[in-house]
């Protein structure tokens, strides 16, 4: 039960929060095609929600429920989240199905980052845990597990990525059109995706003096004008804080979800919590916490916390979202971004960590959007075909 100092979401929150769940064959928020039809707060915290099908058995409605699930879970007072499942009239399912065209035209131009697309930014709230490190590693990571990486280092004055993947020159164009063609690297049987301001500029020394407008139009233009492609996932390395880049993401990716990054120290622990209030009040999921440098076991066994211990499961029980791992902190981190060749690709302690975190994202935290089966837009055709009963 809510104790009493909780504030409980109202079902308007609830219904902000719903905006976040993408009907990933449809391409819109399911709250704008109608298919969430209403929700109801109780007094000891259950979320009640009314989401409509386009067709009752279509196989997304799996996908839909781990969605609704997470997202409206993740609210500060919510103590469980109950679904009642309906099916769209022919009248609503043809008013959806004319949103999806509406919006596909109207917002093509905009984004490439597919529908399908998990978009997971990686914040910390202060800088020096090692955000950058993370990042790098998950993705290359989960590529190894044979998925399509997008990697946006949206650190525009510290862009560190290209570098702990060894990757370098400009970012090309695509001809006749204004689009940015992404750097990318083949890891195993998966891809990278690479963008950056380092592809941008004359050299890695080179500052990027900034007020917050001209940075946010720069992750602006990561957004919309890069020809990304199909891809599983589209990881986001955060500039320290809670600013202007990190609310102008919110805004242009409100599917996004987060990955917070702590050390076990206290100090990092307090400031990161700031970065998953403003995810939260940004209506964002945060989906986990990974602990970053926990420890450091010396060539005799010895292991020692040397920045305390801890932090990563108090932060995880303060935000209330799950501890997908901790990674202990090995000089192959840093030598292995300074080479290029992310320590996830080798062996160690920290490569082990990196990768079962990776695993955890893939099978519990956000899991790969699975389209077989489903074609909503298909059945409408038929329908049409065959024209009123």
């Amino acid at each position: 039960m809510a104790g009493p100092a909780t504030t409980l979401p109202t079902a308007e929150d609830v219904m902000s929060l719903l905006r976040g769940v993408i009907d990933p064959e449809l391409g819109s928020d399911i709250v704008e095609l109608g298919m969430a039809q209403g929700a109801s707060v109780d007094r000891e915290g259950v979320v009640i929600v009314t989401v409509a099908l386009t067709t009752a058995g279509c196989p997304l409605r799996a996908q839909l429920q781990k969605d609704v699930r997470a997202r409206v879970g993740s609210a500060p007072g919510v103590t469980g989240v109950e679904i009642r499942w309906t099916e769209m009239t022919q009248e609503q399912r043809s008013s959806a199905m004319a949103k999806a065209r509406w919006n596909a035209r109207d917002r093509a131009p905009e984004t490439e980052i597919p529908a399908t697309t998990r978009v997971v930014t990686i914040a910390s709230g202060k800088g020096g845990v090692g955000k950058s490190s993370v990042t790098v590693n998950l993705a290359v990571a989960l590529a190894a597990q044979g998925f399509t990486v997008g990697v946006m280092d949206a650190d525009i004055g510290g862009h560190s990525v290209p570098r702990m993947l060894g990757l370098g020159g400009r970012l090309a164009g695509v001809e006749g059109e204004k689009k940015i063609v992404p750097h990318e690297k083949q890891v195993g049987p998966g891809l990278l995706k690479v963008v950056s301001m380092r592809f941008l500029v004359d050299d890695e020394d080179s500052a990027v003096m900034w007020r917050g407008f001209m940075l946010n139009r720069a992750v602006q233009h990561f957004v919309e004008d890069v020809r990304w492609g199909a891809m599983d996932y589209l990881l986001i390395d955060m500039p320290p804080g809670t600013g202007d880049v990190q609310m102008g993401l919110a805004r242009m990716l409100p599917r996004a979800e987060m990955l917070i990054v702590t050390t076990p120290a206290v100090g990092a622990q307090k400031v990161a919590a700031r970065a998953a209030d403003m995810a939260r009040k940004s209506y964002l999921r945060v989906a986990g916490v990974i602990e970053n440098m926990s420890s450091f076991t010396c060539d005799h066994g010895q292991t020692y916390a040397l920045f305390g211990a801890g932090g990563g499961e108090a932060l995880a029980a303060d935000i209330g979202s799950p501890l997908l791992g901790s990674v202990p902190l090995e000089p192959s981190v840093g030598s292995g971004g300074d080479a290029g060749v992310p320590v996830a690709l080798g062996q160690g302690l920290a490569a082990e960590a990196f990768r079962a975190i990776a695993r955890r994202i893939v099978e519990e935290a956000i899991p790969p959007v699975d389209m077989a089966g489903c074609s909503a837009r298909l059945l409408h055709d038929v329908e049409a075909a065959l024209g009123p009963k």
